[in-house]
């Protein structure tokens, strides 16, 4: 590096290399509006609004044997700025989040 070059290459535990800034970035999962992008477990794009059914049985935590079932349609997601979590209202459950992968959109 010559005296003018001042850019800090990060190094990458996945890979064991040193990468530069460009590198990085170019690596970095795309983002929407300012925020992350979130998929569903076929792939395709959320967004905050969207309706999503249920592709697995969950069992929900802190509501004692209360069951969502597979099929099941949840309106009006929130995304919450973490690439896998959607917060979403269900009648009976407060503050339900929910799995990216265990969704498909409706």
């Amino acid at each position: 590096m010559g005296a003018g070059d001042s850019e800090d290459f990060v190094y990458d535990e996945a890979t064991g290399e040193w990468l530069s800034p460009a590198e990085v970035a170019a690596k970095a999962p795309a983002t929407v509006a300012g925020g992350v992008e979130v998929r569903d477990a076929l792939g395709q794009l959320l967004a905050n609004g969207d309706a999503v059914v249920l592709v697995k049985d969950l069992e929900v935590k802190g509501a004692t044997g209360q069951v969502l079932k597979r099929g099941t349609r949840i309106k009006s997601i929130k995304l919450t700025g973490d690439a896998q979590e959607i917060d979403c209202r269900f009648e009976g459950i407060k503050g339900l989040v929910l799995r990216a992968e265990f969704v498909k959109k409706a």
